[in-house]
């Protein structure tokens, strides 16, 4: 190996190591323990899906079986990829972490029976309750500077290269992954997953756009 490749690997350990600083690191775990918890106790159990990655995820455990712990990085990693030269390699860095403890909390989620009530008879109120659960764990994510899944980096490539509000840019992809959902879920579902979709995207923006005691604080100084 060069001394240039080590000169490198040194770098990126430690810009890594700095990721894995508690105060970075608690807003990530904990977005993604609400969000996994909403995907696995709420949509999977309901029939209620998402849009973007989340509901791809959904689509591809849906009908091959395989766990949801499993295809969730595979299929994060191909956005990535995609995303690099849109976002950079901090932006990278960081969604690495997050969408390992997406992983980890699918995982463990997935140990458990299902712990809230079976809500298959009141799809609007799943509905809501799982948008509710999606905005504000992708919303907490991404306002850590990382990345849920492969939806939130390319809804930000979107909306890097359009200039739309990320609300917009996580519609189009949601849609695209509704249509395909009707493949096996009713019509009236993947309406109440529209507004599972919409309710969630608007919470990431608010939530992206919040502007806490403190930082309001520093701005009047």
């Amino acid at each position: 190996m060069t001394a240039k490749w080590k000169q490198r690997l040194r770098r990126e350990a430690q810009a890594f190591g700095q990721l894995l600083r508690p105060a970075r690191l608690a807003p990530l775990a904990a977005g993604a323990a609400i969000l996994t918890f909403g995907l696995h106790n709420i949509h999977a159990q309901t029939g209620i899906t998402e849009g973007g990655v989340l509901g791809l995820l959904l689509f591809v455990n849906h009908w091959t079986g395989l766990p949801a712990s499993v295809v969730s990085p595979v299929l994060d990693l191909l956005c990535y990829l995609l995303a690099l030269r849109f976002l950079g390699g901090q932006f990278i860095r960081t969604s690495l972490i997050s969408t390992a403890a997406v992983a980890l909390c699918f995982k463990f989620w997935e140990s458990f029976p299902y712990l809230l009530p079976d809500l298959s008879g009141a799809p609007l109120a799943a509905a809501l309750l799982g948008g509710v659960f999606v905005g504000v764990g992708v919303g907490v994510i991404v306002r850590g500077g990382g990345s849920s899944g492969g939806d939130d980096a390319l809804a930000l490539v979107i909306s890097k290269a359009t200039g739309w509000r990320m609300a917009r840019s996580y519609l189009i992809t949601d849609l695209t992954v509704l249509a395909l959902s009707l493949s096996y879920i009713p019509v009236g579902r993947i309406a109440c997953s529209l507004v599972t979709v919409t309710l969630s995207s608007l919470l990431i923006d608010k939530i992206q756009d919040l502007r806490l005691p403190c930082q309001a604080a520093g701005q009047k100084e």
